[in-house]
């Protein structure tokens, strides 16, 4: 079923909003991802469902109050965010919008050739929606924008994808995820100005600034660990891991690893770790 109530007078304040949990797997808490429908946009449609169908199909009545599906994107070409692309390219004919610079990832990942492509700032094909740069989770990672000053609806929406969550925290993991990128698109994202964040995993955020001041918090506390661990003597990344988390990691270690690489990328290249960390992670794949 999908998940936002039609009748939600904050919904009708705002750009018209459909929100699906679409069951896929992946490592994100609930075992679900969001494939929104944002005025005209279907975004991150991970796998056909019944719910996401009708969804599409309300869209596309006589009496619907809100526009029919015009274009199809994701934020970033994640297993867990594309895998329905073609199937809804097929079933509405809508127009396949990839990031410019990234295209040939975007086709690699969906199964199917974009018929356009977007770059950050630009309108995703024939619809109002923006799109935004937000790389750092993944290097093509984009997040789309709706509403605002100057439009009918006024409020602001941000589809963020995996750029934040209401709960918990998004994994960064060399060899892809950037920190640096990541640290300055929540800057951004929290400068801006939305009124509502829809993230990729869970919940709506209904204070964009909070949400992402937290999830920045978050990340320069673990970086805090990771230098601790560096100071402290850790000569490879186990023994970093180790210093930085007192959690147990039985299940996540291997993402745990993932991450700690690309706190320790980031320091190297703001030099605040020691350059023979390149060749440490390189030799365990991480380069």
């Amino acid at each position: 079923m999908p998940v936002d109530d039609p009748e939600d007078p904050d919904r009708l304040e705002g750009p018209a909003v459909t929100r699906v949990e679409v069951p896929v797997d992946t490592r994100a808490p609930g075992g679900t991802t969001n494939a929104h429908l944002l005025d005209g946009l279907l975004a991150d449609p991970a796998a056909r469902t019944d719910a996401l169908d009708a969804a599409l199909a309300e869209r596309g009545s006589e009496d619907a109050d809100a526009p029919s599906v015009e274009a199809i994107a994701v934020t970033h070409a994640h297993p867990d965010h594309v895998g329905a692309v073609a199937d809804y390219a097929a079933l509405t004919d809508a127009t396949v919008v990839a990031r410019d610079d990234h295209a040939d990832r975007f086709a690699a990942a969906a199964g199917v050739e974009p018929d356009e492509t977007v770059a950050p700032g630009e309108t995703v094909a024939d619809t109002a929606v923006r799109a935004v740069d937000t790389p750092g989770h993944a290097p093509d990672h984009l997040a789309f924008a709706a509403g605002g000053p100057g439009t009918e609806s006024g409020r602001s929406v941000l589809c963020c994808g995996d750029l934040a969550v209401a709960e918990g925290s998004v994994a960064v993991a060399a060899p892809e995820g950037d920190l640096a990128a990541y640290l300055a698109s929540l800057e951004r994202v929290r400068d801006a100005g939305y009124d509502r964040l829809l993230p990729g995993h869970g919940p709506p955020i209904d204070d964009p600034p909070a949400a992402c001041e937290r999830l920045i918090d978050h990340r320069l506390d673990r970086e805090r660990d990771v230098i601790a661990a560096l100071d402290g003597g850790a000569s490879d990344l186990d023994a970093v891991v180790d210093g930085a988390y007192e959690k147990d990691l039985s299940g996540v270690r291997d993402l745990a690893l993932a991450t700690v690489a690309a706190h320790v990328e980031k320091l190297v290249a703001e030099g605040r770790a020691d350059e023979a960390w390149r060749a440490r992670l390189a030799d365990r794949g991480f380069d």
